[in-house]
């Protein structure tokens, strides 16, 4: 049974969030809040396993839940459910250490299935948000040059050395592909490179899809 962090401060909504995360998560254990003094005091007070987070709150940002969550309780998957779709909101977010991103104006049958690919350990990333992460670092990419790559990843990831095959990975994942997606591409199972991103974030000390996007961007694999 999952234990499951609800932070959302409208009842309505957050009626509506527990009815989908209970549709996507049978049987689940939900802990409701409405407030980030009241959702830090159950991150330090209970576990969880998934966290479904706002991040406008009437005292504070959902990225402080995320923040506390990362640091307290790093095996949790926090997502992030909003409506901000703008880069002030987002990159925060994920850079806080949140697994996924996704916006309320979605379907409920559309954000059921992208929270269900927390269970096959891939982050729920709204179509959207996900192509906005993959510009952001392209552009980034594009923008600086490549000895300043070069500098970067000596000062920041000295002792990284990843195989071929995990930069095609990682490039794959810092695109925002699917596990299966990654597979076929590769001619590899789906468990085959569960395994190697397994090995690329522990080289990379990543936890989430947009830093190893990051890490990717560092080592210049958009330019590739």
């Amino acid at each position: 049974m999952k234990q499951i962090l609800l932070l959302e401060d409208l009842p309505e909504i957050r009626a509506w969030l527990k009815t989908l995360a209970l549709q996507v998560f049978p049987g689940s254990q939900i802990s409701e809040c409405a407030r980030v003094h009241d959702a830090l005091q159950l991150v330090g007070a209970m576990r969880f396993d998934v966290a479904m987070l706002d991040l406008g709150l009437p005292d504070g940002s959902g990225v402080e839940v995320v923040q506390a969550l990362r640091e307290k309780q790093p095996d949790v998957q926090s997502v992030v459910v909003t409506i901000h779709d703008d880069d002030d909101h987002l990159f925060p977010a994920l850079q806080a250490g949140a697994f996924g991103y996704l916006l309320k104006e979605q379907s409920r049958e559309q954000l059921a299935e992208q929270l269900h690919r927390i269970s096959q350990g891939e982050p729920p990333l709204s179509p959207s948000i996900a192509r906005r992460v993959i510009q952001y670092f392209t552009a980034q990419a594009r923008l600086q040059p490549q000895q300043q790559y070069g500098n970067e990843v000596d000062s920041v990831t000295p002792h990284v050395q990843l195989t071929d095959r995990e930069n095609e990975v990682l490039l794959r994942v810092a695109k925002g592909f699917t596990l299966p997606e990654i597979g076929q591409q590769l001619n590899l199972s789906r468990h085959t490179i569960a395994d190697y991103v397994k090995q690329i974030y522990r080289k990379l000390n990543v936890s989430s899809r947009a830093e190893a996007a990051l890490e990717a961007q560092r080592l210049g694999l958009f330019r590739r």
